[in-house]
């Protein structure tokens, strides 16, 4: 499992939380989704093969919440 740590723009209230856990969980290849409020950060474990980083991103970003950063973390 591959890791996608995303810094967010736009999260301001715990609502905004469960929306973004909800569509990331419904992604295929998606294992777990973090969402950090406090540090408006989102950590999401995730299997390669089935999407990517970026395509995380992309639903992050239609759900109206801008994508600071993005980070991959590979499997050791």
């Amino acid at each position: 499992m591959a890791k996608a740590i995303m810094q967010l723009d736009g999260l301001t209230c715990p609502s905004c939380m469960q929306k973004i856990e909800g569509a990331l969980k419904k992604q295929t290849g998606v294992e777990n989704v973090k969402v950090l409020f406090n540090a408006s950060k989102v950590k999401t474990d995730f299997d390669e093969s089935q999407t990517t980083a970026d395509e995380l991103a992309a639903v992050v970003n239609r759900l109206g919440y801008e994508v600071q950063s993005l980070k991959v973390k590979q499997p050791k």
